[in-house]
């Protein structure tokens, strides 16, 4: 990104402010909607797998990929309630947040903090591991030594990222307090809490609906939620033009805007992933409501002059999004590293 746009979009969204204010304003009656019809259809179609199982375990998988994009739905209240967005009592926010993470198996307050922290760093390269995807800058890259780098390719590749690593971060990282700086100490307990309340109550249900029964269809669920979920949040900060900053030269308004992307989606996906394709205005404001970005977006043009727009075919090309150039200030892959390297070798010889 140039100087020249860094100070344009700094000037055009010097109000963003007041441009933003109405927007912040969250409806008990569009929280309650989107309660209901994302709790109704999940359920629903949950009920639904379980009478299925007994007759063909192949139809339960094949709801579940939907089922999956439900439980993401149910994540996204879980989110704003974190933001304390979602309505405007806190209490409201805090027990609804929880109910969700029993779905999610996500803790909501240490999550939440966690997701703070993303919001606080968004587009700092040094901070890339907490609340986003772990992004290495091509210095960093080439100091690694050859296992670091095996694991850190192996980390970004999409076969891993998007099916087992989603998994592991749904059900196995989010059972283990990592973050252990004073920032997350007092959240630090949620983690435990947590887990007891999430092992008494797959054990409860595990007894009345059938042990076997019970854990494949959670196993379904959460696999493909896993999935969606580390999608769409890896594709927001990882396109080629993304702007990302050493902590020193970081700009908030900036790291929001050019930092996030706009994943210009049909309008069934939108409501499938609870608006979170609407990343840059939901890195500019985290207290707006999901359900309020559409409409911030459409009636605000500065953000479609700005914005990094991707469509959900332009998409599946971020999977080659895997270093940060930093002279070049845009996003590389691995391949493109190699063959520099390669040239760079052969010049010297």
């Amino acid at each position: 990104m140039t100087q020249e746009t860094y100070n344009e979009v700094l000037s055009d969204f010097k109000n963003w402010h007041s441009m933003i204010k109405k927007y912040q304003v969250p409806s008990y009656k569009k929280a309650i909607v989107q309660v209901v019809n994302s709790f109704t259809f999940y359920i629903a179609l949950w009920v639904l797998q379980f009478y299925l199982f007994d007759f063909s375990v192949f139809f339960t998988i094949l709801i579940g990929m939907f089922n999956g994009f439900l439980l993401g739905r149910i994540f996204i209240i879980q989110h704003d309630c974190g933001h304390r967005s979602f309505t405007s009592s806190s209490l409201f926010n805090n027990i609804l947040g929880s109910i969700c993470s029993v779905c999610t198996i996500i803790p909501y307050k240490y999550w939440a903090k966690s997701h703070d922290f993303h919001h606080a760093h968004n587009a700092q390269i040094e901070y890339s591991d907490i609340g986003d995807i772990d992004c290495k800058s091509v210095k960093e890259y080439a100091a690694m030594s050859k296992p670091q780098r095996i694991w850190y390719r192996v980390y970004r590749n999409p076969f891993y990222l998007f099916t087992i690593g989603g998994f592991i971060y749904v059900v196995i990282y989010n059972r283990l307090a990592l973050l252990n700086t004073d920032y997350f100490k007092k959240v630090r307990s949620n983690v435990t809490i947590s887990n007891v309340a999430f092992v008494a109550i797959y054990a409860l249900l595990g007894y009345f609906i059938g042990a076997k029964k019970f854990l494949v269809v959670q196993f379904v669920n959460l696999f493909f939620f896993g999935t969606y979920a580390l999608w769409f949040f890896y594709i927001q900060h990882q396109y080629e033009t993304i702007y990302k900053s050493g902590k020193n030269n970081w700009n908030y308004v900036v790291a929001a805007i050019k930092g996030s992307t706009f994943y210009n989606l049909p309008s069934a996906l939108h409501w499938l992933t609870g608006n979170i394709g609407y990343h840059h205005i939901h890195h500019l404001s985290p207290t707006i409501p999901f359900y309020n970005l559409p409409k911030c977006h459409r009636e605000n043009p500065l953000f479609e002059k700005h914005v990094n727009q991707i469509t959900l075919l332009q998409s599946f090309k971020t999977v080659f999004a895997n270093l940060w150039d930093e002279e070049q200030q845009r996003m590389i892959s691995f391949g493109e590293y190699s063959r520099r390297k390669k040239a760079l070798k052969e010049n010297l010889q």
